[in-house]
């Protein structure tokens, strides 16, 4: 799995509920055909990451097929969510 682009936004709490911020990123991934989650019309990776009092999390996230926006149902292997973590570090202020 490599992580080849991505789009961020920094979401919006109108209630105040959550507390720090929380930014959705949409991965962009390229897959090997072998690979159980390839699909042609491409996959995407959802993903909610939180930050508050210095702590950086994903809150959760969501393997999408690209065409059609539907979960897939997958996890992530400890290694690639660790790999998922540091990008979003990476790039929640670009």
């Amino acid at each position: 799995m490599e992580i080849t682009g991505y789009t961020a936004e920094l979401l919006n709490d109108p209630t105040g509920i959550i507390e720090g911020e929380r930014y959705e990123f949409f991965l962009e991934l390229d897959l090997d055909e072998e690979d159980e989650l390839y699909t042609e019309g491409g996959v995407k990776l959802r993903v909610l990451f939180a930050v508050h009092d210095g702590r950086e999390w994903i809150a959760n996230y969501d393997f999408i097929e690209a065409a059609t926006g539907k979960p897939m149902g997958f996890a992530l292997e400890e290694d690639e969510e660790q790999e998922v973590l540091e990008y979003c570090r990476n790039n929640k202020d670009a």
